[in-house]
């Protein structure tokens, strides 16, 4: 029997074991119901805070679940930290499988060192809105031999090199833009925000109590900004960044493709007429950046292709063939690193290089999608690490700071039948910090914003507060969003700086929702 042979039988083994693991675990939780580990602390929040239930007050109440069974569970399904998972000692990425996958004329069965087009400039505008098979054929189609002759390409940011070892290493140089960062600069007098520069980092698939479970290094960075009702932080009276954490945040759907467009674009994806909302800041002087973990544009693709035109100015998209898929229980390696860990890299370079420059960073992360909702938590480190980095080194002056998701976990697995999954699947996360004081009244925004925390909000609030930080004062004296006039105000949410009517909060006018736990 050949090795390959040998090999094929063991994966399909190892693909069978895993599945009649998942199933055996199942039918021990249906049948016998284990373990039924209460839930008490399942609402709690950052800073001994939890869910508050006062519906004449919030006009929404959650229901909180009896039984948390992954508190006995989950050292069963931690299946990176069961098999010791290192990516400083994988070595499963190889040369061949670029060679294997690329088409590229520019490159050689010799070639050691890989250069990756760019994915906002040239032939790959057109593409913006296909699908993620052509978008990825259309990159690896087009890599470039570096020990060679490329005058034809732009320099590349990304940078994956054999030639010193046989696994690779991948490297990253985003290329500033001077002429790009003067010409910003020229557009910032068209508007005064309330916040220079925003960071939004979205994990598809994770729920407000996972979480809480799962990024505790992470929220440690919020908490220390907490919110406290009567005044600025009283920890930190110095400080200027102010947290705020929102109970109530309710996904439309189970599923990316259903709460995506709201925040992204303040519509459904169904609608003819949309734009995505980098196209906003950048016609107000903002520097755009986004990373993503797929060879996608963007997490969905809307049913008609008329925004996706509008390109960030630099991206990075992983489309190495060596990416493990983004839905497998495991944290996930890359050329000797954990592969999110160089969107962060990326991110960082862009934040330090157009310092002066107001920004827009998007990073668009899919480690939580996956059905054990363990791998969330080998993330955490570098989650923080990236944060407390940029603040240390006073990068996060007036920048407003979104950590969120757009629906809990959505994936089928052991948990799927029990009530507390149930819940938390249209319960995601969404953390915010703001800081900038000097446009912005306590006793008005920052009141509605603590108040909105138990308040119910969908992201199309999300939407509308972003474009708020934005224009600004201006704000509310633009249009609402029409299917014939697109513009950054949806009428379909409000922005969370402003007091937000509970009798038209209520879910029962979101008919759209799957599922209401917001009663």
């Amino acid at each position: 029997m050949s090795f390959k042979t040998i090999l094929s039988v063991y994966r399909l083994k190892s693909k069978i074991n895993y599945k009649l693991f998942i199933i055996s675990l199942l039918t021990l939780v249906y049948h016998f119901k284990l373990p039924n580990i209460e839930c008490s602390d399942w609402d709690r929040g950052l800073n001994n805070t939890s869910i508050e239930n006062k519906v004449e007050q919030y006009g929404c109440s959650i229901k909180i679940p009896k039984y948390c069974q992954y508190k006995a569970l989950s050292k069963f399904l931690d299946f990176t930290k069961i098999f010791h998972l290192n990516c400083s000692i994988n070595k499963s990425n190889s040369r061949k499988k670029i060679l294997k996958y690329s088409q590229s004329p520019y490159i050689t069965k010799h070639t050691k060192k890989f250069g990756f087009p760019l994915t906002n400039k040239g032939l790959i505008g057109s593409l913006d809105g296909v699908d993620e098979i052509v978008l990825k054929e259309y990159i690896l189609n087009n890599l470039f031999d570096l020990e060679n002759n490329y005058n034809n390409f732009s320099d590349p940011e990304i940078i994956v090199d054999f030639s010193k070892k046989d696994s690779g290493e991948l490297n990253i140089n985003l290329q500033y833009n001077d002429s790009l960062s003067k010409e910003r600069k020229k557009l910032e007098s068209k508007n005064n925000p309330y916040s220079n520069n925003i960071m939004i980092i979205y994990i598809d698939s994770v729920s407000r109590a996972c979480s809480i479970r799962q990024l505790n290094k992470t929220l440690s960075f919020f908490e220390k900004f907490i919110s406290y009702e009567g005044g600025f932080n009283k920890k930190f009276p110095d400080e200027k960044f102010h947290s705020f954490q929102f109970f109530k945040y309710h996904a439309f759907e189970g599923r990316t493709s259903g709460n995506y467009p709201p925040l992204y674009y303040g519509n459904k994806r169904e609608a003819k007429n949309i734009i995505r909302i980098n196209k906003y800041f950048k016609e107000n002087g903002y520097i755009t950046n986004q990373c993503c973990d797929l060879c996608k544009k963007d997490n969905v693709k809307t049913l008609h292709n008329l925004t996706f035109s509008e390109l960030y100015d630099h991206q990075m998209l992983l489309c190495d063939p060596n990416v493990i898929r983004y839905h497998k229980p495991i944290q996930k390696c890359l050329y000797g690193k954990v592969d999110v860990g160089y969107l962060f890299d990326y991110s960082e370079q862009f934040w330090r290089k157009y310092k002066d420059n107001r920004k827009l960073s998007n990073i668009v992360i899919n480690i939580g999608h996956e059905g054990t909702m363990e791998v969330l938590k080998h993330y955490d480190d570098l989650i923080y690490n990236y944060l407390q980095s940029l603040y240390n080194d006073n990068l996060f002056k007036e920048t407003s700071i979104f950590l969120l998701s757009d629906h809990g976990v959505g994936i089928q697995s052991v948990y799927y039948i029990l009530e507390f999954f149930q819940l938390e699947k249209v319960l995601p996360m969404f953390y915010l910090i703001i800081n900038d004081r000097k446009n912005i009244s306590y006793n008005e925004q920052y009141f509605y914003l603590h108040e909105n925390q138990q308040t119910f909000i969908t992201a199309y609030d999300i939407y509308n507060t972003l474009n708020h930080l934005l224009y600004g004062e201006n704000y509310k004296y633009i249009n609402n969003l029409t299917e014939e006039n697109p513009t950054p105000k949806s009428s379909l949410g409000n922005s969370l700086f402003w007091r937000i009517d509970q009798k038209f909060r209520k879910p029962k006018n979101y008919e759209s929702m799957l599922q209401k736990v917001c009663i």
